[in-house]
């Protein structure tokens, strides 16, 4: 199979129940933030479209102050099941992308449950899942490393986020790197 980099238009971002309650139980919850800010920072500037859900929010509230600060206007079903496409309503979403979009790029919690589950819906759809390897994370690291393998077997790329985001601006010095630089060097502080 001929592997290519890809490019803002065949992308999307979906952000998985980063939710206070479950966040404060979560590995390296401060590092999976800051890495979903980072990723939410590209995709404004690469004009890449995002999708999010919430796990029952009656039960485990709203996103983390931080990120839900930065929610408005973005789409984000609250679901009960566990894999994000078997939420009707998410589906409409993705339905309703553009017909370029080939990558979804996941970030959230957890790797081994709601991600994997996600992750694998997308292969379902003959889309391919992009795992934010520092993006995602779980109450356990031994289940974010199970999680991580598991996806890598079912065939969904996986990566850090600074990989993804050097390799959708293709080069420097362009208009929208000099816009990201910025959050580049904040997410390696």
């Amino acid at each position: 199979m001929k592997k290519k980099l890809l490019t803002p238009a065949e992308c999307c971002l979906h952000i998985i129940d980063p939710q206070q309650s479950l966040m404060a139980h979560i590995h390296q919850a401060e590092r999976v933030v800051k890495v979903i800010k980072f990723m939410l920072a590209g995709a404004k500037i690469l004009n890449i479209p995002v999708i999010a859900n919430t796990q029952y929010k009656k039960g485990l509230g709203g996103y983390v102050a931080e990120l839900e600060v930065l929610m408005e206007g973005l789409p984000r079903p609250d679901k009960t099941e566990f894999g994000a496409l078997a939420n009707p309503e998410t589906c409409l979403l993705v339905d309703g992308l553009p017909l370029t979009v080939n990558t979804m790029i996941i970030v959230g919690v957890e790797t081994h449950i709601c991600v994997y589950q996600t992750a694998i819906g997308y292969l379902g759809r003959g889309l391919t899942p992009w795992i934010v390897a520092d993006g995602t994370s779980a109450r356990y690291p031994e289940h974010h490393e199970l999680g991580l393998a598991a996806l890598r077997t079912a065939g969904a790329a996986i990566g850090p986020a600074e990989m993804i985001i050097y390799e959708l601006l293709g080069r420097a010095g362009t208009p929208q790197f000099k816009e990201i630089l910025p959050f580049i060097l904040e997410l390696n502080r």
